[in-house]
């Protein structure tokens, strides 16, 4: 059998056939990868293990279901800052676990003519970007969405009760030490503690973002619980209720990250989460910087 060199029309009409079907084959996977906010949210309602409920706080803020998404955010709070870090990077999704617009419910009622909020509802509209509070669903994750975050970045996986995921077993470490220890892993520069900086350590209990009164007397009531380990509170509800505990003989402590701060491996892990069944598009999270500092060591980077 005798093969024919091509001529050089041959190889021409070939190379643009093998062009057409790789562009071909480009549009086909691109089709195939695109898809929307809503798809997204309806994989995440299927693999959070809790049911959905009517009444949440988990909704779109910013956008609607139909908006196609070519990467995702997430991020402990969706400030001005950290929308134009996702919309640089090309992430036109935010999915944020505290509201976008200054209030639980994000009612911008009161702020329609104000201008901070104009600018960056402006910078959301202009950038399409689709923003989706993740909220109530997340803590109601077994175990707890931010707990196994914190867990995780602290490296408590073995200190846990296999009970209770939201209780760290210890050896009797200081509570100076253990203080300082969160404080490092967690990088806090305005980390808090009410107690005895000896007392030792051997029970504590994970309370994050905000701690009412009924929480923490529940925890701080226990016999075995020496520490809590909260974002905030009421300075004249649960700190008092520590204060009374101790002036009466009762060895506690309360340690204050700071509500974001507590929250924020949360949300870490919440990208890794995500990445474990949305293959398509990219997804990361981006981290807030701490907004506080102590006037010894200002520190400022917005």
């Amino acid at each position: 059998m005798t093969i024919k060199n091509p001529s050089r029309r041959d190889f021409l009409i070939a190379s643009m056939g093998v062009m057409a079907a790789k562009f071909a084959y480009s549009q086909e996977l691109h089709s195939s990868q695109a898809i929307t906010a809503g798809q997204i949210i309806e994989r995440i309602k299927s693999k959070l293990g809790a049911p959905w409920t009517g009444q949440t706080l988990d909704n779109i803020i910013v956008g609607n279901s139909e908006m196609s998404v070519k990467g995702i955010a997430t991020a402990i709070i969706a400030t001005l800052d950290v929308v134009q870090r996702a919309a640089a990077s090309g992430r036109n999704m935010v999915i944020t676990h505290e509201p976008a617009f200054y209030s639980q419910q994000n009612n911008i009622t009161q702020y329609q003519q104000d201008s901070t909020y104009l600018f960056k509802k402006d910078f959301l509209e202009k950038n399409n970007i689709v923003v989706f509070r993740l909220y109530d669903h997340w803590l109601a994750r077994k175990p707890n969405g931010n707990v196994e975050g914190a867990m995780r970045e602290l490296g408590w996986e073995k200190n846990v009760d296999p009970q209770n995921s939201n209780m760290f077993n210890f050896d009797g470490i200081p509570l100076l030490q253990f203080a300082k220890e969160i404080e490092t892993k967690l990088n806090i520069r305005t980390l808090r503690v009410l107690g005895d900086p000896k007392m030792p350590v051997k029970r504590a209990a994970i309370g994050f973002g905000n701690t009412t009164l009924t929480q923490g007397v529940e925890l701080l009531s226990q016999d075995d619980i020496d520490v809590i380990i909260i974002g905030e509170a009421n300075e004249w509800d649960v700190n008092e209720y520590a204060i009374d505990a101790f002036s009466s003989g009762k060895n506690k402590a309360v340690i204050y990250l700071g509500h974001l701060k507590s929250d924020m491996p949360g949300m870490k892990f919440c990208a890794e989460w995500l990445r474990g069944f949305i293959k398509e598009i990219p997804v990361e999270y981006i981290d807030m910087s701490e907004p506080f500092w102590f006037a010894d060591k200002p520190e400022w980077h917005y």
